[in-house]
C-alpha cells in the first residue's frame, strides 16, 4: 500500500510538522524575487504597492517573466521538500513517489502524452467551433521563451504540489491517523483554516504575517493536544468511534484534497468565476488522490497534472488566469457563460472517464480496501500509532 511506505522511514509526528514548516518557509523564500520585481516595477512606474491586488501583481510584470518568477517559489519548495524528505525522515525519492521497487517512468509518459492529446485536441475543437470566443496570440520569439520556462518550470511547479499533497501529506496524515490524537488535530486545522480565510478576507496578510500566524496557530495547537483537556476527551467512547471512522485511507485523500483546492482560493479564477470554482479544484485533488492510491504510487498523478498545466500554459491564455502566457491563443470569451460546464464536465464527466480508463489498462482492484479500508502500521501488530 502506497501509504504504508511512510511506515518504513522516520515517521514521528513531529517530523512532519517540522518538514511543513520547512518547506513553507522555504515557499515563501522563494516568492521573494517576484515580490521584489513587482516592488521595483511599481516604483519605477510610480505605484503604491498596495495598490495592486494579488489578480493585478499576476499580470503586472511582463508575461515571460512573470512566469518565471511566479514558478520559481514552487522549484525551491521543491528543493527543500526533498531535502526534508532525504535528511529528516532518511526515506528516498523512490519510496515517496511509489510502493513498487523502482519508479514506473512509463506510466507518467503514458498519462503525459494521453492527456496532453485529449486536453489540446478539447481547445483546438472548440476554437474551430467557436472561433469568435479566441485571439490568435501567437508571436514567435516571445513564445520561444514562453517554451523555454514552461518546459523547465510548469513541471517542477506540478511535481511539488504533487510531491506535497499526493506524496509527503497523504503518507504522513495516513501515519497520523494511526495516532488517538488525529481526530482532535484535524478538528484544530479545520478551524485553523476557517480562521486563516476569515482573517484573510478581513485584512490584507503580508508574506511575514501569514508566516507568523502560520507559527502561532502551530505552537498554540500542540500546547492544546498535549492539555489535560485533550487527555479526557480522548478517553470518552464516543472519541474512540470517531478514531476509528477516520483511520482510513479516505481521510488522506479528502484532506489532501480540501487543503490543495483552498489553496488556490486567491486564484484570480475564484475572483471571476465565483466560490463555485473550488468544485473543479477540490475535485481535481480527488482525482489525482484516488489515481495515487489505486495505482499504489505517484508517476500517473505527476503526469497527468505536469501535461494539464504545460500543454494549457502554451496553448491558450487569459486575462482572468493565474497563467498569463505568451501562448498561441487567448480566450476572448467570458467566462460567467460557461463556467458551469467547464467546472463540472471535467469533474463528474472527463475525470471517471479517465479513472476507467487507467483501471482498465492497469488492472486496478481492490477498490474498497485501497480507497476506504483502515491504515495499519505493517510494523507493529495493533494501532499504537505515533503518540
Amino acid at each position: 500500500m502506497y501509504i504504508a511506505q511512510a511506515f518504513k522511514v522516520l515517521h514521528d509526528w513531529w517530523r512532519y510538522l517540522l518538514g511543513v514548516i520547512i518547506v513553507v518557509f522555504a515557499v515563501f523564500i522563494g516568492q521573494v524575487p517576484f515580490t521584489i520585481a513587482v516592488m521595483f516595477k511599481a516604483f519605477k512606474d510610480g505605484l503604491k504597492l498596495s495598490e495592486l491586488n494579488e489578480t493585478a501583481m499576476l499580470s503586472y510584470l511582463e508575461p515571460n517573466m512573470n512566469l518565471f518568477l511566479m514558478l520559481l517559489s514552487f522549484a525551491v519548495g521543491l528543493l527543500a521538500l526533498f531535502l526534508v524528505v532525504k535528511y529528516l525522515h532518511k526515506q528516498s525519492f523512490t519510496q515517496l513517489t511509489t510502493s513498487r521497487k523502482t519508479i514506473n517512468w512509463k506510466r507518467f509518459w503514458f498519462v503525459f502524452v494521453l492527456w496532453g492529446v485529449i486536453s489540446s485536441s478539447l481547445v483546438l475543437v472548440d476554437y474551430f467551433m467557436s472561433p469568435e470566443n479566441y485571439m490568435f496570440n501567437f508571436k514567435l520569439v516571445p513564445f520561444l521563451f514562453l517554451c523555454l520556462v514552461a518546459i523547465i518550470f510548469v513541471p517542477l511547479q506540478t511535481s511539488f504540489e504533487e510531491y506535497m499533497f499526493r506524496g509527503y501529506l497523504m503518507q504522513g496524515i495516513g501515519v497520523f491517523s494511526t495516532s488517538k490524537k488525529f481526530p482532535l488535530v484535524s478538528l484544530y486545522i479545520l478551524i485553523v483554516i476557517f480562521l486563516y480565510f476569515g482573517l484573510s478576507a478581513m485584512f490584507s496578510m503580508g508574506l511575514i504575517t501569514k508566516f507568523g500566524f502560520f507559527i502561532i496557530v502551530t505552537a498554540v495547537g500542540i500546547s492544546l493536544i498535549k492539555s489535560r483537556l485533550a487527555e479526557k476527551i480522548m478517553l470518552l467512547s464516543s472519541y474512540n468511534t470517531l478514531f476509528k471512522i477516520l483511520n482510513r485511507n479516505t481521510t488522506s485523500l479528502i484532506i489532501t484534497s480540501m487543503i490543495f483546492g483552498l489553496l488556490h482560493i486567491a486564484n484570480p479564477e475564484v475572483d471571476k468565476l465565483g466560490p463555485v470554482i473550488m468544485v473543479y479544484y477540490i475535485g481535481t485533488g480527488l482525482f489525482l488522490g484516488i489515481m495515487t492510491l489505486m495505482d499504489e504510487g505517484m508517476e500517473l498523478a505527476l503526469g497527468f497534472h505536469a501535461a494539464n498545466n504545460l500543454f494549457t500554459a502554451l496553448l491558450v491564455t487569459a486575462d482572468w488566469t493565474a497563467f498569463q502566457t505568451h501562448s498561441i491563443l487567448k480566450d476572448m470569451s467570458d467566462p460567467s457563460e460557461t463556467a458551469l460546464a467547464e467546472i463540472f464536465v471535467p469533474v463528474f464527466v472527463v475525470f471517471p472517464v479517465m479513472l476507467f480508463i487507467l483501471a482498465k489498462v492497469y488492472k486496478w482492484s481492490n477498490w474498497n480496501q485501497k480507497l476506504l479500508g483502515r491504515v495499519i502500521n505493517p510494523n507493529t501488530e495493533n494501532q499504537v500509532g505515533i503518540d
